[in-house]
């Protein structure tokens, strides 16, 4: 498996930089270790979307794997309770 290029969407980006420090740096750590594996253990596919998710803490990473383009995109980093909403 090669190494997948991150992407994060703007929206997401904004997200994050909202987050407090302590928790974006750890976040940011799950995000590239993305690149390696984008399926990693604890990650589990959103019924109904193409999307993924993994957990870092009390916050969840939505992501998109495009195998075709060795791609990864984070759609949106938010605290659990918020995470599934539109």
């Amino acid at each position: 498996m090669g190494n997948y290029r991150i992407r994060i969407k703007k929206s997401a980006g904004k997200e994050l930089e909202r987050i407090d420090p302590l928790f974006r740096r750890r976040i940011i750590e799950r995000i590239q270790k993305l690149s390696e594996d984008p399926r990693p253990k604890g990650s589990k596919r959103l019924s109904g979307d193409d999307k993924y998710r993994i957990r870092q803490g009390d916050y969840r990473i939505l992501y998109q794997i495009f195998d075709d383009t060795i791609t990864v995109i984070v759609v949106r980093i938010a605290h659990r309770r918020d995470a599934y909403r539109s």
